[in-house]
């Protein structure tokens, strides 16, 4: 609650001025069978119609008062609601920002997608009702039976026999109701993630004509969410058969004990009808208040799962160090002494004892069969993940006592998949520098080798993307996101596996640019390519996670039998 109150103490005043607003309305509401009952006995009885018009003005009154204090705390609640769940989901994206990427493998994105959409909505309606009717049902049910006692305690006897079983009825069927909640939300994460799967893939999908396959997935998951719900709902709507049973038995109860009164002149027919009127707000207010309970038992679930990310401290934040600030990446001088690597929840390493140097201006290709951890070791020079033993070591300090702005400023990465973002072209070669001049967008670009069908699209670098660049080519988009690295003109340049989409000639031109403009940059390429092993300056090739063997290109074809084979199948494939 500690974090939700972090968010809440900003609408102080919505807080405070609500209770009031519902204060007023409770007073308002029970106060009228009273004025009723005043009519009736005093007025409609004695024919005094006088009294009847001036008790008729009074209730009038008190209705438009109410009225007014009504929708003042339908606008407090909605402004509170609404600005609480706004705020609450700006806290949960900006904690999901800060996380590494071994804290984001812990959920999916469908997962933190539900979090972030259906998972607050359902918290911001919790605030909503409260503000609405979690205090003016309590309220409401008091003050009615204060005027039930007030007007006959022997009735009173009826309601205190009768709202202590509709409590423990409630409590009941919500407990066993809540543990179908928090699996209605994660089936409803496994169908988001259905969804996310399939539109992410729908040209896949429709290439090898899978889209029966796919309804199919998407109806078993509807299913299950389906039927899950209908198994919580089944249990909660059984809350209100039982709640207008009781009720209605206390009202024949009232009736029947009342109109003996009645008959005996122990009570007034205008105080009876009073009583009726009042055990009707008791099971308006009772209804309310469970409702509130039941979306609150929902939203508890939500609540957790929320928590749980806002909880989850980022395993990779600044050190000590690093928030000093103090440390730059001047030359690029990459150093791994006797690191080891393994992901979060993982049984063995993935990375065993890697030494190497790499120095500036030094192009170094990382060659290995899949699964050998060559992403794995780059990922962890700009510290996307941090070392479970040794240290690497840039320029001399170690990665982990550089400030982390500081050292991605240093670090360019571009990543195996390549991603883009709906907007122009310009605005996506700004993430890697946001003051970029256009002179500056488009020597990077002439240096990726894009610049040329750039210009040659109807407007330019103005052009629209579509989402993740879909109007753009595979090879396009590789070649701007390659853009988009050089801009930093960082110090250490990581490109794993980024021109598998261009041919081999464009490829030499982007080496051959890329010596050119970054000429002092330590570069780390993850190939598969013989060319651009050939015209790296040394080949790393790793194994299981191991260094077997590092050394130039001439070096490995005298030593190396791994990279004798290599060598062979792709001039067997030539």
């Amino acid at each position: 609650m500690k974090k939700y109150w972090q968010i809440i103490k900003g609408y102080k005043t919505s807080l405070l001025l609500s209770p009031l607003l519902v204060l007023i309305m409770v007073l308002c509401e029970t106060a009228q069978p009273m004025f009723m009952a005043k009519i009736v006995d005093n007025g409609v009885m004695l024919g005094d119609l006088s009294y009847i018009i001036r008790i008729g003005i009074y209730m009038v009154l008190i209705s438009l008062l109410s009225l007014v204090v009504s929708i003042g705390n339908i606008y407090v609640s909605s402004y509170t609601s609404v600005g609480f769940g706004t705020d609450l989901r700006t806290a949960l994206f900006n904690r999901i920002q800060q996380f590494s990427f071994s804290d984001i493998d812990l959920f999916s994105p469908a997962s933190l997608i539900t979090r972030l959409t259906n998972d607050i909505t359902k918290i911001q309606m919790v605030i909503l009702m409260s503000l609405r009717m979690l205090l003016r049902s309590p309220l409401m049910l008091i003050m009615a039976l204060f005027f039930v006692l007030r007007i006959n305690r022997d009735l009173g006897w009826i309601l205190a026999v009768s709202i202590p079983v509709l409590s423990i009825s409630l409590y009941i069927i919500l407990r066993s109701a809540f543990p179908y909640f928090v699996i209605v939300q994660q089936k409803l994460d496994q169908l988001n993630e259905v969804v996310r799967e399939n539109l992410t893939n729908i040209r896949l999908v429709k290439s090898f004509v899978r889209e029966d396959f796919e309804v199919d997935k998407f109806e078993r998951s509807s299913g299950e969410l389906r039927d899950i719900v209908i198994r919580a709902s089944n249990i909660v709507i059984t809350a209100f058969p039982i709640l207008q049973l009781v009720m209605n038995f206390s009202i024949l109860a009232v009736l029947w004990f009342g109109g003996r009164k009645v008959i005996n002149s122990q009570l007034q027919v205008g105080e009876l009808i009073s009583v009726v009127n009042y055990l009707a707000q008791i099971l308006f207010s009772l209804m309310m208040l469970s409702m509130i309970i039941m979306t609150a038992a929902r939203a508890s679930a939500s609540s957790e799962r929320v928590l749980e990310v806002l909880n989850k401290e980022p395993s990779l934040t600044n050190t000590p160090e690093g928030v000093l600030n103090k440390y730059r990446v001047h030359k690029g001088e990459v150093i791994f002494q006797q690191v080891d690597f393994r992901y979060q929840d993982g049984e063995t390493d993935v990375l065993h004892e890697i030494n190497f140097s790499a120095y500036p201006g030094e192009t170094i290709a990382v060659v290995g069969a899949t699964g050998s951890a060559k992403t794995s070791l780059v990922q962890l020079i700009p510290r996307l993940y941090d070392v479970t033993g040794g240290q690497i070591l840039i320029d001399g300090i170690d990665v982990r006592d550089y400030n982390l702005e500081e050292l991605h400023e240093g670090v360019g990465v571009v990543l195996q998949k390549n991603v883009l973002f709906s907007g122009t072209i310009a605005e996506n070669l700004r993430w890697g520098k946001e003051d970029a001049t256009p002179e500056e967008m488009e020597e990077a670009a002439r240096a990726a080798e894009a610049h040329d069908f750039i210009i040659s699209l109807s407007d330019g670098y103005d052009t629209l993307l579509e989402r993740g660049g879909s109007n753009l080519s595979g090879g396009q988009k590789q070649r701007i996101c390659i853009a988009r690295a050089l801009l930093r003109k960082p110090k250490v340049l990581i490109l794993d596996d980024n021109t598998s989409a261009v041919d081999t000639e464009t490829e030499l031109k982007i080496r051959t640019n890329l010596n050119r403009m970054l000429e002092d940059t330590t570069v780390f390429i993850i190939t598969q390519r013989l060319n651009t092993m050939q015209s790296a300056d040394r080949v790393m090739i790793l194994d299981d996670g191991q260094i077997i063997a590092m050394g130039s290109p001439d070096e490995l074809m005298e030593t190396s039998e791994v990279y004798r084979e290599i060598y062979n199948s792709q001039q067997l494939t030539l």
